[in-house]
C-alpha cells in the first residue's frame, strides 16, 4: 500500500519505520523543507529519534500533495497546537471516504483532535489509535500494544491488519471518544506523576496519582459519552502507566523539572518538545466545570501550572480533602 504519515516527529517517524518494515511505500511529510532535506540526506531522525534507519521505501517530502494523493491510508501525527492547520493543509487533497487515523494524542481547547478533522475534512472516514507507546520503542521494534477505534467494525479491522506484526499487536474498539480522552487526559495526570517525583516523594505517592487520576478521567470520559470500560484499558490505564512512570516520557520529565522549582517556561524550553499535558491541563479542567465532574487532581494540576500554586501546596490540598469513601 501507498501510505501518508503527515508529521516526522518522533511518534510519526516511529509508525513510518514500522509501516516501511512491513513492505509499504511510506510518505513521511515534514513542515518544514529543511527538515525534509535532513531526513533524505540522513536517512535518520537525529532530533526526535536518533539511531533509527529510515529504510528506502520512506520517502521524506515537504509537499502535501504528493504524500496524499492515492494514499490508501493517512496517518496523522501532528501536535495538538497544529492539528487544525494541519488539517486545512491536508483537506484539498483528501479524496472522499478517505480513511485518516490520528494517532496524536491531545485536545483542541474542549474538541478531539478527531473532531477537529471532522470539521475540515467532514468527507473522511476518521479513526484514532491509542495506547502506551513510546516512540523510542517502537521505533526499536519492542513489542507494543495499542488500539484503534473507528465508527465502524469494517474499518477498525482494516486498519487492525495496517498496523499489526509481530512486535505492534492492535485491539479494535468502537469506543472512539474514550479512546481519544484517555490519550489526552492522561497526559495531565503524567505530569503530576512527573511533579510528584520532582519532589523527591516515592512509589506510594505515584500510585495514588494514577490510580486516582484514572478515576478522575472514567467520571470526566463517561459523563462526556464515552465507556467506563475502555479507561481501565490499553488506551487509559496502560497509557497512563508507561506515560507516569518513564523518563522517556516527555510529560513525566516535564513535571519533574516543575516538581524540582523549575518555572514553566524554562521547563518547556529545556524539554524542546510539546508538552500534551500542559496544553491540556486548561482544557481538562474546563469540561470538568462544564460536565460537573470532581476531578481534584486536574483542578490543582490547573492551579499549579496557571495559578500560581507550588507543587508542595497542590499535593496538600489533595491531600487535606474533606474524607470521603472510594
Amino acid at each position: 500500500m501507498k501510505i501518508a504519515v503527515i508529521g516526522s516527529g518522533g511518534w510519526g517517524t516511529a509508525v513510518a519505520v514500522l509501516l516501511a518494515g512491513k513492505g509499504n511505500d511510506v510518505y513521511l511529510w515534514s513542515w518544514i523543507q529543511e527538515e525534509t532535506d535532513r531526513l533524505n540526506t540522513d536517512r535518520e531522525n537525529k532530533e526526535f529519534l536518533p539511531g533509527v534507519k529510515l529504510e528506502d521505501n520512506i520517502i521524506c517530502t515537504h509537499d502535501m500533495g504528493e504524500c496524499i494523493k492515492g494514499a490508501d491510508v493517512i496517518i496523522t501525527a501532528a501536535p495538538s497546537p497544529a492539528t487544525r492547520t494541519t488539517a486545512k493543509q491536508m483537506a484539498r487533497f483528501v479524496k472522499p471516504g478517505q480513511k485518516i487515523v490520528n494517532i496524536s494524542k491531545g485536545l483542541e481547547g474542549e474538541l478531539r483532535l478527531s473532531e477537529v478533522y471532522k470539521q475540515e475534512i467532514p468527507e473522511a472516514d476518521i479513526s484514532v489509535l491509542s495506547g502506551p507507546s513510546h516512540a523510542e520503542e517502537v521505533g526499536r521494534g519492542v513489542p507494543t500494544t495499542v488500539v484503534v477505534a473507528s465508527e465502524t467494525k469494517e474499518t477498525a479491522e482494516f486498519l487492525q491488519d495496517v498496523f499489526m506484526t509481530s512486535v505492534f499487536r492492535v485491539y479494535t474498539s468502537d469506543d472512539i471518544i474514550g479512546v481519544e480522552l484517555g490519550g489526552a487526559l492522561k497526559n495531565v495526570i503524567a505530569l503530576c506523576a512527573g511533579i510528584s517525583d520532582g519532589l523527591g516523594y516515592g512509589d506510594n505517592t505515584k500510585a495514588a496519582l494514577i490510580t486516582r487520576g484514572v478515576a478522575e478521567i472514567t467520571r470526566l470520559g463517561v459523563a462526556m459519552g464515552a465507556k467506563a470500560s475502555t479507561f481501565a484499558g490499553l488506551s487509559g490505564l496502560g497509557d497512563l502507566i508507561v506515560t507516569g512512570t518513564s523518563r522517556l516520557s516527555r510529560n513525566h520529565t516535564a513535571g519533574e523539572l516543575l516538581g524540582k522549582g523549575m518555572n514553566l517556561e524554562d521547563t518547556l524550553n529545556k524539554v524542546h518538545m510539546v508538552v500534551e499535558g500542559v496544553n491540556t491541563a486548561t482544557a481538562a479542567y474546563n469540561l470538568s466545570r462544564k460536565y460537573d465532574v470532581r476531578t481534584p487532581i486536574i483542578e490543582q494540576a490547573y492551579n499549579l501550572l496557571y495559578k500560581g500554586t507550588s507543587p508542595k501546596d497542590a499535593v496538600n490540598i489533595l491531600m487535606t480533602r474533606q474524607k470521603t469513601s472510594e
